[in-house]
């Protein structure tokens, strides 16, 4: 009997190419939630139409991707469901960080992720006080007038930016930011300072400190905040902030 012989390690590197390949689709259609003809996977992905059939095909039969009647392909249920282990597993592993802030300010500290075009809180310790800030875990909330959503979105390049807000900035109070402008250029400060600030913009009379937790490379994974009754708030700017830098830090080392 003759033996076929393949190249050493050519199955490995044909596995870790179709991997990466899935990954580009799957990313494409995460900025797509109206989703992608396989026309456009392909322009968007660089690849070979026939390779984007064949990898929706295999994407959609693990609920990874689905298909509509249109030919639309769009992520599929399986995604949300690893999104909420991702979540749930990120949350038990910086939780001794969040406990660690709420007992050096004693204040409520949240945990919350970038979903979809808004950010989800994703866990709390709240704060042993009769009067503070609570948010309900799971809730949705948007970018561009809370703290953590500024500072998740300032360590995000401008085309993504620009690519998440809306065409209009809903204004939540008179403090709201509502020009695309203004949101940039505090997106900006936020970058050098490493420290978002809400000053009552999304809910009256509840001020926020936020900051980024990064993966390698400056990927922005979560954030942490720390909501304040504004009486509690003014004056204490710079404490909240430098408390709050390093959590931050101390999350991206307990991640790495």
């Amino acid at each position: 009997m003759r033996n076929t012989l393949k190249a050493p390690g050519s199955e490995p590197r044909h596995g870790v190419q179709a991997i990466a390949r899935a990954a580009a689709i799957l990313r494409a259609l995460e900025e797509e939630p109206q989703g992608l003809g396989i026309s456009e996977l392909a322009t968007v992905t660089a690849l070979p139409k026939s390779t984007v059939h064949r990898l929706v095909t295999a994407l959609a039969a693990e609920r990874l991707a689905s298909q509509d009647g249109e030919g639309r392909v769009r992520l599929g249920s399986a995604v949300a469901r690893l999104g909420a282990a991702s979540r749930e597993a990120l949350a038990e592993q910086l939780r001794p960080v969040l406990v660690d802030l709420r007992r050096r300010l004693d204040e409520t500290v949240d945990l919350a992720v970038l979903d979809g075009v808004a950010v989800r809180f994703v866990e709390q310790v709240p704060a042993p006080r009769r009067l503070r800030a609570m948010s309900s875990v799971g809730e949705l909330f948007p970018l561009h007038c809370t703290a953590n959503g500024k500072a998740l979105l300032a360590a995000m390049p401008t085309e993504q930016v620009e690519a998440l807000l809306p065409a209009r900035l809903e204004r939540f109070t008179p403090q709201t930011i509502t020009s695309r402008k203004k949101l940039l250029e505090e997106l900006a400060r936020v970058g050098e300072t490493g420290v978002a600030l809400d000053r009552g913009e999304h809910t009256e009379g509840i001020c926020a400190v936020g900051a980024v937790v990064s993966g390698d490379g400056g990927n922005p994974l979560a954030a942490i905040s720390v909501p304040v009754p504004a009486p509690r708030f003014y004056g204490r700017e710079e404490e909240l902030a430098a408390a709050i830098g390093a959590a931050a830090m101390a999350a991206a080392r307990a991640l790495a």
